[in-house]
């Protein structure tokens, strides 16, 4: 049986050198490059692949990459790991087609447990339906109140501008943005952007550049 493969693309030699023990320490072949070009100038298309990709790097940035893999009509799944985790970042990534965005510093399991999604996406069909169903349910059980406060925070307005758009005070939008992500079982805002892109709940915006 092949062994599945990762390819980790980050500048961060430290970073990276972590990643590739903890993939190798689980049984995959992580294959580690310093820049992105270096990536697509040796990559290969595997049916059992994924890639790990930085947002910010010299030269070719993680979303360049992105945009090259897609004109070349490349399917392997994209999960970008970045401390640059902006509203517009995270959306550009999700709607160019990543898989997953996880901020840095990463907890080391849910890293895994998006590796292996990524890597099963290889192996099937599509797995969409059943997670935008799911995504669904948690959408229907929000609050009027709580649905308020969704939009905008994933539209990438602060807590302050979204208390000024709805009346309210920063305490009561803290209080509902806590119990939007818990009720959608988002570890973070880029995974409840996710969730929002992934079921048509964030329609195109200005993106800012890189």
């Amino acid at each position: 049986m092949q062994q599945q493969r990762v390819y980790v693309v980050d500048d961060d030699q430290g970073m990276l050198d972590s990643t590739v023990w903890l993939l190798e320490s689980v049984g995959l072949q992580a294959i580690p490059y310093t820049s992105g070009q270096a990536f697509l100038d040796n990559y290969s298309e595997t049916l059992t692949a994924c890639v790990l990709l930085d947002i910010r790097m010299p030269g070719m940035g993680g979303l360049a990459v992105q945009d090259a893999l897609r004109e070349r009509g490349s399917q392997l799944p994209i999960i970008f790991v970045s401390a640059h985790a902006d509203v517009p970042i995270v959306v550009r990534a999700f709607r160019g087609g990543a898989v997953d965005f996880i901020e840095k510093p990463y907890n080391e399991q849910l890293l895994l447990d998006s590796v292996q999604r990524a890597l099963r996406l290889n192996q099937r069909p599509t797995t969409n339906g059943p997670q935008a169903a799911e995504v669904q349910q948690r959408l229907s059980q929000l609050t009027p109140r709580e649905r308020d406060v969704l939009l905008p925070l994933v539209q990438g307005y602060s807590n302050r501008e979204i208390a000024e758009q709805l009346g309210i005070s920063v305490k009561t939008v803290d209080l509902y943005r806590s119990r939007v992500m818990k009720r959608m079982q988002a570890d973070s805002l880029p995974a409840l952007v996710g969730m929002a892109i992934g079921v048509g709940v964030v329609e195109p915006f200005g993106l800012q550049e890189l």
